[in-house]
């Protein structure tokens, strides 16, 4: 199979004159590989060639950034080529909005879709603001554009409304969706197989068993859908948060029968909701099919896998299955390797746990935040409080994969602090403060009302608390008041 054909795009773009670009424009950007830097590089190169490039493969290319959530590029790919004059679709205009959203936020959407001409805001202009709305919680937003494209009489599909009963059950609030369910079935707006999931998942919300296996039925008699394996991954991921384990195998039975295209994705519920049973044996059956359905297997899979025989306390399997994995990996993915030490810190085998973070090293994969949590959770349940430290600190200064701040949880910085009071050491505390501030705008009243209990625990005075507090915004209470009178000493 070609390169070509395997994208999906067959167009030739070998023959064309020398103006535009002598090759599919997608795979020039992932030339040199798929991260974002690498795309950036690519496309800034492309940029400054000055060549031309069919509006289709634009169109290719901004689905193909999509799917890897290379939204920044496709972003500036979008808006470059408008400036080159390349006229933009109605449809054009609603991925442009969503892009503008994910890349830039809400407020750059919002007022991209204000400034566009009346002629272009279609129901695919309204339905992409709306999806922006739901993706980001915004509740009142969403329900108040979805009453207006039903006053402006916008055909409206199934699309609007799963986005809004996702939104409903990111939010709690699964009671609504029946509701919604009727409103669809009365305007005669076909639910589809993502409709039933939803529905299904919000009665399931509500311990409603009967109700999930009605709606099965229905979906079954409706002649205009046909489940396929993400519905009963659905139905047997309900079943499995019931404790109704037979009844989620026969489920689990029947989505392997669904999986005649053997999507990856697929076997990934198999071995994780196999997992959720307890079912060992059909963990490893599916692991074997996956390994022969995809012989270069991802890193995602052995991921998965290993961590599901670590909750199911196969060690020795999960160190064979670490050990295949390591042996064929042309890089090191710290991912796994956290899988594997996160089981060995459990288990209180330190040195175990040490050897694979160093042989992670050696294979060129640096610790991540992540490697440095299971550490740092390690030495707490230990009170190694000093070595927890060493460890917070070496997670907030690495941050996030994706470029965020790495935060400790507030149940760690409540044992710190605790410590630090209980053993009256300022020191300690101060230097876990200034940690911590460089992870959090604000560490907060609790953490200040900690600190200055550990002053006055200490017979210590200090003469800018108070000034601190007024730059720091923060309010103690007024018990904590009292105490900072006391270590005040200007």
């Amino acid at each position: 199979m070609s390169v070509m054909q395997r994208y999906g795009r067959t167009k030739s773009v070998l023959k064309r004159s020398k103006k535009y670009l002598d090759e599919a424009l997608y795979l020039k950007l992932f030339r040199e590989g798929s991260s974002e830097l690498n795309v950036r590089q690519q496309l800034n190169q492309f940029f400054k060639s000055g060549k031309r490039v069919y509006k289709w493969e634009v169109g290719d290319t901004l689905k193909k950034l999509r799917q890897r959530h290379l939204y920044s590029p496709a972003l500036k790919l979008s808006q470059t080529m408008a400036k080159r004059n390349m006229n933009k679709t109605v449809s054009d205009h609603a991925i442009h909005l969503d892009l503008l959203a994910k890349a830039q936020g809400i407020a750059a959407a919002e007022n991209y879709f204000v400034n566009l001409p009346e002629t272009a805001k279609n129901h695919l202009c309204y339905g992409a603001l709306l999806n922006c709305y739901c993706k980001e919680l915004m509740t009142e937003k969403a329900e108040g554009l979805m009453e207006k494209m039903k006053i402006l009489k916008l055909p409206l599909s199934s699309m609007s409304y799963n986005s809004l009963m996702t939104l409903y059950t990111k939010v709690e609030r699964s009671e609504k969706i029946p509701s919604i369910i009727e409103e669809m079935k009365a305007s005669s707006i076909m639910l589809d197989t993502y409709s039933y999931n939803v529905w299904m998942r919000a009665l399931a919300a509500v311990n409603d068993i009967s109700g999930v296996e009605r709606v099965m039925d229905e979906m079954k008699r409706d002649d205009q859908v046909t489940g396929d394996w993400t519905t009963y991954s659905n139905l047997a991921s309900i079943y499995v948060d019931a404790s109704l384990f037979e009844k989620a195998e026969v489920a689990l039975k029947e989505l392997e029968k669904r999986n005649a295209r053997k999507d990856l994705s697929a076997y990934q519920f198999l071995i994780t909701l196999y997992g959720r049973t307890g079912n060992l044996l059909e963990v490893y059956r599916v692991w074997r099919s996956l390994r022969l359905a995809f012989p270069k297997t991802a890193n995602i899979s052995y991921l998965n896998m290993i961590q599901m025989l670590v909750n199911l306390k196969d060690l020795p399997g999960a160190e064979k299955c670490f050990r295949e994995w390591e042996s064929g990996c042309p890089k090191f993915d710290i991912r796994i390797a956290n899988a594997l030490i996160g089981a060995y810190t459990k288990l209180d085998m330190l040195e175990k746990a040490k050897e694979i973070k160093e042989r992670a090293r050696r294979r060129g994969a640096k610790p991540n935040a992540k490697t440095w949590e299971i550490f740092l959770d390690y030495h707490l349940r230990k009170g190694e409080f000093k070595l927890a430290v060493d460890c917070l600190d070496n997670a907030v200064s690495i941050g996030r994969g994706n470029g965020e701040k790495w935060v400790p949880s507030s149940e760690t910085i409540s044992v710190m602090m605790k410590h630090f009071e209980q053993e009256k050491n300022v020191d300690g505390a101060e230097e876990f403060v200034e940690i911590l501030k460089k992870s959090v705008e604000s560490p907060g009243a609790e953490v200040f009302e900690s600190l200055i209990r550990t002053y006055a625990a200490a017979g210590r005075t200090s003469a800018a608390m108070r000034r601190r507090l007024k730059m720091e915004k923060v309010d103690v209470s007024e018990e904590t008041k009292k105490l900072l009178e006391a270590i005040s000493v200007e």
